[in-house]
């Protein structure tokens, strides 16, 4: 499928409100009735980690409560009588561990680029996409359904910057894509490490030392300006580059040459910030 479908980026509750129906087993949002047997996971979901824990607690409170808010299917193409879950995948495998036979959905017809856009808005409203899930998401969209990253910006309710950085993240060493998956590494500290020839190593030593995204800002900041191979940044700079952050509220840089030599750089975003710091620096 290489066009935009009418009316994509309606979000969840719009798209099931006024899906329809398939052969009409019964009117819309209300319930129907299947063999848990019957349903096989979306081939669109972008999401391949599940918490172990959490889908224990999710099986016991099915047990408990039952399932209380229906699995969003849509007919299996291929095998009549059978359905395609849309939305709902981890209820499926928790319904499976919670002993049921049967389960309520609601049977919706929509289209590939239809199930893929909702399986990646229903993940990414509940946070439970880890960021390079949701970068092959949001590639499918492009590659595979020719949305441009306006469109998928619109559709997610995300800024546009949002999305390319997001994508970027797939350039990474497949190393740097394991921490991110595995949740090791985040995003922020994974951003700047784009585009580096040793950006394996530089996530081994972020993820062993706990370093903030902002650390990594200065500590890849710091490679660039020296060079790669010379270890020319410490701890002592980066507590007192954080330090008189703290003490002026503004971004600070500051470049420590293997000498002792450097710069100290102090960011502005406007004539107040900049007249404050030249207050500060002329003070006597």
């Amino acid at each position: 499928m290489s066009g935009k479908k009418k009316g994509l980026g309606r979000g969840l509750s719009a798209l099931f409100g006024d899906a329809k129906s398939v052969d009409k087993p019964q009117e819309i949002n209300q319930l129907s009735t299947v063999s848990i047997s019957d349903l096989s996971r979306n081939p669109y979901q972008p999401r391949q980690f599940f918490s172990e824990d959490k889908l224990e607690e999710l099986a016991n409170s099915i047990k408990k409560n039952g399932i209380i808010q229906p699995i969003a299917v849509r007919p299996n193409k291929t095998e009549n009588g059978k359905y395609e879950i849309v939305a709902g995948e981890r209820r499926w495998i928790a319904a499976q561990r919670a002993g049921l036979h049967e389960i309520p959905v609601r049977i919706l017809d929509i289209s590939d680029v239809e199930s893929l856009e909702v399986a990646i808005v229903e993940n990414i409203q509940r946070d439970d996409l880890n960021p390079i899930e949701e970068a092959r998401g949001y590639k499918r969209l492009n590659e595979e359904f020719k949305y441009d990253h306006e469109s998928i910006s619109k559709m997610m309710s995300k800024s546009r910057s949002h999305i390319s950085n997001t994508l970027r993240l797939l350039t990474l060493p497949k190393d740097v894509i394991g921490m991110l998956e595995e949740g090791t590494l985040t995003s922020g500290q994974a951003r700047p490490l784009i585009g580096l020839a040793n950006a394996t190593n530089i996530a081994e030593e972020i993820v062993s030392k706990n370093y903030s995204a902002r650390k990594v800002e200065y500590l890849v900041k710091s490679k660039k300006e020296f060079g790669s191979n010379k270890k020319t940044y410490d701890a002592n700079i980066l507590k007192a580059q954080e330090r008189i952050e703290k003490i002026l509220g503004l971004k600070v840089n500051i470049l420590n040459k293997k000498n002792n030599s450097g710069r100290v750089v102090i960011e502005y975003k406007d004539l107040d910030q900049f007249e404050l710091i030249s207050d500060l620096l002329t003070k006597r």
